[in-house]
Parts: C-alpha cells; sequence; structure tokens
C-alpha cells in the first residue's frame, strides 16, 4: 500500500484529515471486507498519534463503514453499491417532498440565507484543502430548504440518512463541484420563483446524480480488485 502520511499542513485540520482519508480509501476499495484497522498502524502510515485515528473510526462507524467489535478494533464493512442505492433513492423521494412542502414556509430571510450559502460554496476551491467547509455549508443549504416542511416525520427520516455518507460525499466526489454548483444555483433561482415542482425536480435530480456518481466510483474499485 502506498505511503499515506499527512504533512504538517495537513495537520491545521487534522481529525476532518484523518477521516476524509480512511473514508477515501475505504470508499475506493483499498480494503477488504472485513479487513481490520487497527489505531497503532494507521496512526503510523499517517504520522499522527491514537487519539485522531480512534476518533475518525468513531465517525466512520456512525457512517457504517466500519463496526468496531470489543477486542477486535474497527472491522471494515465498506458500503455497497446496493447500500448507496437504497440511501440515496429513498433520498430522493423524500428530499423532493419535503422542500416541496417547505418552500411556502420559507421567508426572505431564508431565501437570503440559502443565496449566502451558495456564494460562498461556489467561491471555494475544489480542493481536500477547503472541502471540511464546503460539506459543513451544503449540510446547511439543503437543511435551509427542507426546515419550512410541516411534516416532523419526513424530516426526521430524512436526518437519518444524513447521518452517514451522504454528509461527506464531496469529500469524495469533488471533482463534481461543478454539477453541484449548477443544481444549487437553479436551487436557489426555483425558491425565489417559488416555483415548488421545480425545486422539488432539481432536488431529486441533484440527489439521484451523486448516486450515480457513487455507484461509478464503487464499479471502478471492484474492477480494480478483480484485476
Amino acid at each position: 500500500m502506498e505511503n499515506f502520511r499527512l504533512s504538517d499542513q495537513d495537520r491545521a485540520t487534522l481529525q476532518f484529515k484523518v477521516t476524509t482519508k480512511l473514508r477515501e480509501l475505504i470508499l475506493k476499495g483499498e480494503f477488504k471486507m472485513g479487513e481490520r484497522l487497527t489505531q497503532e498502524e494507521w496512526a503510523k502510515n499517517l504520522g499522527v498519534s491514537r487519539m485522531p485515528i480512534r476518533e475518525a473510526l468513531r465517525q466512520l462507524e456512525v457512517e457504517g463503514l466500519v463496526r468496531i467489535e470489543p477486542r477486535r478494533g474497527a472491522i471494515v464493512t465498506p458500503i455497497s453499491a446496493e447500500d448507496v442505492e437504497e440511501i440515496y433513492q429513498l433520498r430522493a423521494l423524500l428530499e423532493g417532498q419535503a422542500v416541496l412542502k417547505s418552500l411556502p414556509f420559507l421567508d426572505d430571510e431564508d431565501i437570503n440565507e440559502l443565496e449566502r450559502l451558495y456564494e460562498k460554496m461556489i467561491a471555494l476551491k475544489e480542493d481536500e484543502k477547503d472541502m471540511e467547509e464546503y460539506m459543513e455549508l451544503n449540510a446547511q443549504f439543503h437543511h435551509i430548504l427542507r426546515e419550512g416542511c410541516p411534516w416532523r416525520r419526513i424530516k426526521g427520516f430524512i436526518d437519518t440518512l444524513w447521518k452517514g455518507i451522504p454528509s461527506y460525499t464531496p469529500s469524495v466526489l469533488s471533482h463534481h463541484l461543478k454539477e453541484a454548483h449548477e443544481e444549487h444555483r437553479l436551487m436557489v433561482e426555483y425558491a425565489k420563483q417559488k416555483n415548488g415542482e421545480k425545486l422539488k425536480e432539481v432536488t431529486e435530480n441533484h440527489i439521484l446524480r451523486t448516486r450515480d456518481n457513487l455507484l461509478k466510483m464503487i464499479e471502478k474499485s471492484e474492477k480494480i480488485d478483480v484485476e
């Protein structure tokens, strides 16, 4: 396996960098199902202490990418193509409906905040350095879009789905940010126009496009593993 050590510059946002690196390696198929990740080994590989490795593994357990077992440590449980299909299909169905129901309750302040978040996202560079901020802004953007929905159960279901891989997808699909920027621009525009059907449509397409890109990445990693 290649050298994955983090540079001194990376340590400025150490916790995020460690988690991002391990997540990326898992999603790209660097580990086999059931492979054990030890804190000592990965602290050495990345040139960090065990603490950020421990915290990263806890976060990856929340995302469903590892399973922490007593006396065995973290066991890799890569997200499968079927997992991606399920998560993103559900997100598209639920979030599309949520933004449709939410739009009548969004006021000018909400719309202005959506525009502000969009402007901040497009101003960021498409590199790992800015990904942490981008992911936070992206999560806030989508939260505002659905926050006005009066159906509390659907919002609860969506929040549960966001606790896994969706929050961190931009970190492994950063080369697709231009597509996301255009979709976010359209979301802001349709929100301004109070066009609920168009907002629902672009939100669903945005989520399903992300699904398709993740599936392509998983398929590619599986082919490399077979070869």
